[in-house]
């Protein structure tokens, strides 16, 4: 990028030694100088990149850093992009999602508001902040009502609210993205469909909602490239910007379910619908058992959840469009699995199957 006196070349990544982040700075660092915020270093910070150790839950950390980050880039920023957050998926009650996600916000856009110049900032919010899809006709836009059904949702939402209200004359850029993997998984939901089909437990066989149903998913370095992509359209964009980002097909649960068990035991794998007072009754038994089961009672209510979106305004506003699809992703993440087992449920945080543990297979 060719960029002249009145434009900045500097862009701000929070939560830089994320997942997602180590990628959107890794994209960004083709055409931007990089400095990553977070509370540890990244372990694979891009050529040039820079770390400042940063905790955006607290007033005085968040304010060293970014007068840090102000020295740095002579307080003149292209973009600032936000992806810090608290996340889990216990779906359990936690201060965390409040002074990280919103304040962490909060504190962030007043930071930024003492820079000589930001060109930008893009905040990373999720598609489940979204009320599902009525009918099967229906497609998500960004004009459809939001229902945040849980505390990560809710968070996201309330920090868009935040910006909302609080981002002032700083353009901003909402990006609202469907579930993130890559060519090794690194989904918790996929990872733990694949998990319990692989070991082929007796919840692999049921489900309590509608099977034809599902959740968007989009790849990291789609993800990455639209924020590149934003990032080098600023120039052109609103003041204030929503976008769903997303692969505009949707996979079935019941069509994950059949490609999976025909990929790892060559057969389709059904999806029996139970009632859901038999799968929350389940599911309370398996807390009880299990110190920490995936599947958790409150999870049983949002299985009828079904999210098609279009994604033709961030096609318009940003010129960009996914280039993978998850059904033609998904055999290439199910190889990786048959090709080191062991190697793939460690890299996916999750436990060894039985079968693994001490046997000594790769």
């Amino acid at each position: 990028m060719i960029a002249n006196e009145n434009t900045a070349t500097t862009v701000l990544v929070t939560g830089a030694a994320g997942f997602l982040g180590t990628h959107i700075a890794s994209a960004l660092a083709r055409d931007h100088h990089v400095i990553g915020l977070d509370v540890k270093e990244p372990a694979d910070l891009p050529p040039g990149a820079e770390w400042i150790a940063c905790d955006l839950t607290g007033d005085a950390g968040t304010r060293a850093a970014l007068t840090e980050v102000r020295k740095r880039c002579g307080g003149r920023l292209a973009s600032a992009v936000h992806l810090a957050a608290y996340y889990d998926f216990s779906g359990e009650p936690s201060d965390m999602y409040d002074k990280l996600t919103v304040q962490g916000t909060h504190r962030l856009i007043e930071g930024l508001k003492e820079f000589e110049r930001v060109e930008q900032v893009i905040f990373s919010s999720s598609l489940l902040v979204m009320k599902p899809a009525e009918g099967d006709s229906e497609r998500l836009s960004e004009q459809s009502p939001t229902r945040a059904a849980w505390a990560y949702p809710q968070s996201k939402l309330a920090a868009e609210q935040v910006l909302r209200q609080e981002h002032g004359a700083l353009p901003t850029v909402v990006l609202r993205l469907a579930g993130v993997y890559d060519d090794m998984g690194h989904s918790l939901p996929i990872g733990q469909q694949i998990h319990r089909i692989y070991e082929k437990t007796k919840e692999s066989y049921v489900f309590p909602g509608d099977a034809e149903n599902g959740q968007p998913f989009i790849h990291v370095d789609d993800v990455a490239a639209c924020v590149r992509r934003t990032v080098a359209v600023r120039n052109q964009l609103d003041g204030w910007e929503l976008l769903l980002i997303a692969e505009p097909e949707v996979m079935s649960y019941r069509e994950l379910q059949d490609m999976i068990g025909r990929e790892l035991h060559g057969e389709a794998w059904p999806a029996v619908r139970i009632p859901k007072a038999v799968a929350k009754a389940g599911a309370w038994a398996e807390e009880k058992l299990d110190a920490d089961p995936f599947i958790k009672p409150w999870m049983i209510d949002l299985a009828d959840d079904n999210y098609p979106v279009s994604i033709k305004r961030a096609q318009e506003r940003l010129g960009w469009a996914p280039q993978h699809r998850l059904r033609a992703e998904l055999p290439h993440i199910l190889a990786a699995l048959k090709r080191d087992p062991r190697h793939w449920f460690e890299v996916n945080n999750l436990p060894q199957p039985e079968e693994l543990v001490g046997s000594g297979r790769s």
